[in-house]
């Protein structure tokens, strides 16, 4: 059962992110009539929120745009910085929206910041305790299985917790780009509503990643209760 829910949810996620890709390609052909660029978008919503302490950077790769808390930066990937097409415009100001929920003290990204050292490590430890199911098994034998299950349902908690607070931070971002976007006219009619299309198939690969973590955290407690018996 777990192998057909890690396939299942791996073909899943697959056809989500294609989607999303093609849908960003398909909205960076469509230029903004206004002429903005990501970068220049991203500096003029961070001004219209009063916030002049965030730095915005063009960085290597793919989707790889964020946010940064810790050092305050809006990362945004070299075709969002330079693009002035609408898939650009939605994702620099999705990505300010999360430096206004910063500034703004969101309970959700504050929450979500926290988790981080503990979402890492509870995904070193279960990678560790995986390798060593495959290569050493004897050091398993060091514990119980129940108390390895114990232990790979804790540190699974912590990463569907971790999951599950990502979304409301993500559509949240996405809700304030979407509302400035509009207000100030930067993208309006058919621009706003293929920038919202592209923001839900970004949102979605979080939905995905969010049922097959618990998905797998249900497993591993049926697991503990019986259920596979």
């Amino acid at each position: 059962m777990y192998w057909i829910l890690l396939i299942g949810f791996m073909i899943l996620s697959w056809a989500v992110g294609a989607r999303l890709k093609s849908k960003f390609r398909q909205y960076a052909e469509i230029p903004t009539s206004n002429g903005m660029s990501g970068a220049e978008i991203a500096r003029k919503m961070l001004n219209d929120n009063g916030i002049y302490d965030v730095e915005i950077l063009s960085v290597d790769g793919q989707l790889t745009d964020h946010y940064n808390p810790q050092n305050k930066t809006i990362n945004l990937s070299r075709e969002v910085y330079n693009g002035r097409n609408v898939s650009a415009a939605a994702v620099a100001a999705h990505e300010t929206g999360h430096a206004v929920q910063h500034a703004h003290a969101y309970s959700f990204l504050q929450f979500r910041s926290a988790m981080v050292p503990l979402v890492s490590l509870s995904s070193k430890l279960m990678n560790i305790i995986f390798i060593a199911s495959i290569f050493f098994s004897f050091v398993l034998h060091i514990f119980s299985f129940q108390t390895t299950l114990l232990i790979i349902i804790a540190a699974q908690a912590v990463i569907t917790l971790f999951s599950l607070v990502t979304l409301p931070v993500e559509f949240d971002a996405s809700n304030r780009a979407l509302v400035w976007l509009k207000s100030t006219g930067i993208a309006g009619g058919m621009e706003y509503d293929k920038a919202k299309d592209a923001l839900k198939w970004a949102a979605m690969t979080y939905v995905v990643s969010a049922l097959a973590a618990v998905s797998s955290l249900l497993y591993y407690v049926s697991m503990l209760t019986g259920g596979d018996d």
